[in-house]
């Protein structure tokens, strides 16, 4: 008898999959028995995490070369893998730019931010991912089933805390900008839209929401954030596994146009 977060038959689409959270995903999708097909651009590269995912589960996982930016790329991918594999039930729009608290190059005070720089951030982290549901979802609609997951963040929620960064030496001081955050939260508006519009054709439409993941920043930055969070750590990838499988699985059948926050209860105060 198949259990409600088993995965076993199901195709899964997974965008920015080579970057850094994108393994992770792909292997929680992987481990619940589905069949997982990576997208990411041309020129991305294959990291350790990945290649051992390859490695490991064979042709359970495939590769494809698509930017969620360029429309016809990920209608290309959907003709593959709808050929190849077969319709993807399961869509983990994960692609999109990020700001880690040691960026390299210049700083900038808020009200100097070059506009280009949200211009990018909104094009991947917003429009990618809408066109991405655009792609994938009608079929889904179509076959009367499918589960979209929009990788949110804390930050669609609150506003960073810039004491986090104030140990960090540049000038101007390093900030979080306020792009990233916004383009997390139109994310998660755009769940809500879907999950509506879609719900009456039985495709559930979720965002999953991490805080802060353990990924080797700098010691006084861990410091700092867990002592902001109640369960007093930063997430590790294992941690973020459990809730995207049972967002993705049957065992959430009845959850929809719903933000599941990750976060070790960071938003709780």
């Amino acid at each position: 008898m198949k259990r409600p977060w088993d995965l076993e038959g199901e195709v899964a689409i997974v965008t920015g999959a080579l970057g850094n959270l994108g393994p992770t995903w792909a292997r929680a999708l992987l481990d619940a028995g589905a069949r997982v097909v990576a997208l990411d651009l041309p020129a991305a590269s294959v990291g350790d995490a990945f290649a051992t995912l390859q490695d490991e589960f064979k042709e359970a996982l495939s590769v494809v070369r698509a930017d969620v930016t360029d429309r016809p790329s990920l209608e290309r991918a959907r003709a593959w893998c709808a050929t190849t594999i077969g319709r993807a039930g399961i869509l983990v729009n994960n692609a999109g730019i990020d700001q880690p608290p040691l960026t390299a190059g210049p700083t900038y005070r808020a009200e100097e931010m070059p506009i280009e720089y949200a211009r990018r951030m909104f094009e991947v982290n917003v429009l990618g991912a809408l066109t991405a549901m655009q792609v994938f979802g009608p079929a889904m609609v179509e076959a009367g089933r499918g589960s979209i997951i929009n990788i949110g963040s804390l930050y669609a929620t609150v506003s960073p805390d810039q004491r986090f960064y104030d140990h960090i030496d540049a000038d101007p001081p390093f900030l979080k900008y306020p792009p990233y955050g916004a383009s997390k939260a139109a994310v998660v508006n755009l769940t809500r839209y879907f999950a509506t519009l879609w719900g009456s054709r039985g495709v559930r439409v979720n965002a999953l929401s991490p805080g802060g993941v353990q990924a080797g920043q700098d010691p006084e930055f861990q410091r700092k954030y867990a002592s902001r969070v109640p369960l007093g750590r930063m997430a590790e990838r294992a941690d973020l596994a459990g809730p995207l499988v049972f967002l993705a699985s049957d065992a959430a059948r009845y959850v929809t146009g719903i933000n599941l926050m990750v976060d070790g209860g960071f938003t709780a105060w």
